[in-house]
């Protein structure tokens, strides 16, 4: 009988211990974890409660030592309204309101003269300290209302890959993310309308519930990403700077970790400004790193390089007979130049930058073996990349043709089109051992409680062996140390690997434009163990045809920026003088 009440007293105890766990916990999250929230809401409670207020999870930056930035969160101020029927003197009312921020007169006039309407909004996005002192003069008809709105600090900064939040129209007219990451992430950015004033158990629950398991809560966090504001801002200068100066249509650029897919920095040129996107152009919401395929030129070639190499058809010291042009199937194809070089070895096909030398190796690889090397490489097809809209690339010409011709144009990049995203995967293969990850912008989602939830990318896949790209690797190097500005550029305490690449503009009627050219520039450094990919475009520049006018300088000056930020430490010695 003792022992049966003592189990009771038992039960009982520690059930009264759980409450008050319960309970402890729920202070917690009111009091620390959701603190500042419950405080402006009841603020807004107080003030006026014509609408909730409006809440989202934020988007942010890494830097360097961990340290995150808000690329996209919410700004707090105030709506300012006033009551039509209780201004006497709206000429007294409109001064008084003047004194403290500026207002159209017309516009407040008219809204006075609606005596018949209690509510009239005169400003919103009103800043913090000039709606309290509004509030403190209390003017006679006037009041002033807590809000918030989305915000983005970065401005400009990879405004296209953040996205905007934005009404729609018809039956699709609520607030949600249009573009971006907004867009990609909107169910785990969104917020549920009944907020933090849900019912008390089943906000404890939910709250318990992101601590322990993370089931339910799995659809509202905080997402952080990979992007390095310091890289950002200065891959954006670079960009900007090309694009100015030489006039091109548009200039991007992608830095990636080959390791793991994590990007760094991304953008092009012209973008819009996030923060103000309602005065920006419609034409630069969209996102040409995932939304638009270009043909890419003669940094394919490093590709084809290394199918060469892996099916061991060839090896760095195989030689052809280079003749400035070949024919194959009644079509010509010809170095750049037209000249012949001779008895050549496969180092100058990318030294030289040689499409007959490319092409050479494409026949001696095969149709089906080379297609298979450009579609393991994910060059066909969606790279799942976390942004909206990404398009397949484009290898129509040797999925479905047997002629010769279409695989030797698509072994020096033509005739073949990728997205800029599709094009730094394959590339990174090469930095990467051989083996191909997937580019991705976020790294983690972060629930209220504090919890981080790393994402999965998935494993990465081998596409070409290890010794096949060290081979491709050491041929790109040396084009770096020797060729690329006669070798001026060279770093003698590291090992860059990198490729220019110049193709002409297809135009209508199937052909090709005489004058109209993209460039391209990918590299990665440390050249064998890398830590960074980068890849450069820009289309259509005016007055230089080659991309090592346009683009070599560029990507040094982001090589030297990342070794410096980074501290990489050197890989190679200095030649001694």
């Amino acid at each position: 009988m003792r022992r049966a009440i003592r189990n009771k007293l038992r039960i009982i105890s520690l059930g009264l211990f759980l409450i008050a766990l319960l309970l402890i916990v729920r202070l917690y999250f009111v009091q620390i974890v959701n603190g500042q929230e419950y405080s402006l809401r009841a603020e807004r409670q107080y003030i006026s409660s014509s609408q909730e207020l409006y809440d989202r999870g934020s988007i942010f930056f890494t830097r360097k030592d961990g340290t995150l930035l808000s690329a996209a969160g919410l700004a707090t101020g105030f709506t300012l309204a006033m009551n039509p029927s209780l201004i006497r003197d709206p000429e007294t009312t409109y001064t008084k309101l003047a004194s403290f921020m500026e207002l159209d007169k017309e516009a407040f006039m008219t809204s006075a003269a609606k005596t018949t309407d209690p509510y009239e909004v005169l400003a919103r996005r009103v800043p913090e300290e000039v709606g309290r002192a509004i509030e403190e003069a209390k003017v006679v008809g006037i009041q002033v209302e807590r809000e918030r709105w989305r915000s983005y600090p970065a401005g400009t900064g990879a405004a296209q890959s953040i996205g905007f939040v934005a009404y729609g129209s018809g039956e699709d007219n609520v607030l949600k993310g249009r573009t971006g990451m907004e867009r990609y992430y909107d169910e785990v950015l969104s917020r549920g309308a009944t907020g933090l004033f849900g019912n008390f158990f089943a906000e404890l629950f939910a709250n318990l519930d992101s601590v322990v398991v993370d089931a339910k809560t799995a659809r509202e966090a905080d997402v952080i990403t990979s992007i390095d504001p310091v890289i950002q801002e200065k891959l954006d200068q670079v960009l900007k700077r090309v694009n100015d100066q030489y006039g091109s249509i548009e200039t991007g650029g992608i830095i990636m970790d080959p390791k793991t897919g994590e990007i760094i920095a991304l953008d092009t040129y012209p973008s819009f400004d996030a923060s103000d996107f309602k005065n920006g152009d419609p034409a630069h919401f969209g996102n040409p790193l995932v939304e638009h395929r270009y043909e890419f030129g003669s940094i394919v070639k490093a590709l084809t390089m290394a199918s060469g190499l892996d099916s061991g058809v060839v090896v760095p010291e195989s030689t052809y007979t280079d003749t400035g042009c070949i024919t194959l199937n009644t079509r010509p194809i010809c170095n750049f130049d037209k000249k012949a070089r001779g008895v050549v070895p496969m180092q100058e096909v990318l030294s030289q930058s040689l499409n007959v030398g490319s092409a050479h190796i494409a026949t001696k690889v095969g149709h089906e073996r080379f297609r298979a090397y450009f579609k393991k490489l994910g060059m066909g097809e969606e790279t799942g990349i976390d942004l909206p809209s990404e398009i397949p690339g484009d290898l129509h010409n040797i999925e479905t043709s047997p002629r010769d011709v279409e695989y030797a144009t698509a072994a020096f990049g033509q005739g073949i089109a990728q997205t800029p995203v599709q094009m730094i995967k394959a590339l990174g293969a090469l930095a990467n051992h051989g083996a191909v990850v997937t580019p991705h912008l976020v790294t983690a989602k972060r629930f209220d409680s504090g919890v981080k939830k790393e994402l999965a990318w998935g494993s990465p896949e081998q596409v070409f062996t290890p010794d096949a790209t060290e081979k491709t690797t050491r041929m790109l190097v040396k084009v770096v140390d020797t060729k690329l500005a006669d070798g001026s550029l060279k770093i003698p305490e590291m090992s860059v690997a990198a490729k220019t690449g110049t193709a002409q503009i297809a135009a209508a009627g199937g052909k090709y434009s005489e004058n109209l050219y993209f460039h391209s520039f990918f590299g990665y450094f440390p050249a064998y163990d890398a830590r960074y990919i980068i890849l450069l475009y820009t289309r259509q520049p005016q007055g230089v045809q080659y991309a090592s006018e346009t683009l070599t300088h560029p990507f040094m000056e982001l090589t030297h920026f990342l070794i410096n930020y980074y501290a990489i430490p050197p890989d190679r010695a200095p030649v001694a003088s």
